[in-house]
């Protein structure tokens, strides 16, 4: 079983894949010929979640889905950043307990 804070750090390094992919997104709106990306996500056996950047399924410009998929990224990193600081937290007043 993972620990903690790799589970958590699984979920930002998710969130900051699907930042990057959605800004890319974005950046290329008004490239011809340019494929836009998704992120697919796996839940892992142990905890914890890997990602892969595939082709999206829409073609052409979805600034909409792209703004939604940037705040859904934020609110998950923000997320995941808390249940690691709480982890920490936790781990430190054991630590604290037992000295």
């Amino acid at each position: 079983m993972s620990s903690i804070a790799s589970i958590a750090l699984s979920g930002m390094n998710a969130a900051q894949t699907q930042l990057n992919a959605s800004a890319n997104n974005v950046a290329n709106t008004q490239t011809e010929g340019y494929k836009r990306q998704a992120v697919v996500q796996s839940p892992q056996a142990d905890g914890g979640v890997s990602t892969s950047v595939v082709a999206a399924a829409h073609t052409g410009p979805a600034l909409e889905t792209d703004l939604v998929n940037q705040l859904q990224a934020k609110n998950a990193f923000l997320a995941n950043l808390a249940v690691f600081k709480t982890g920490n937290a936790i781990a430190g007043a054991l630590l604290d307990t037992k000295a």
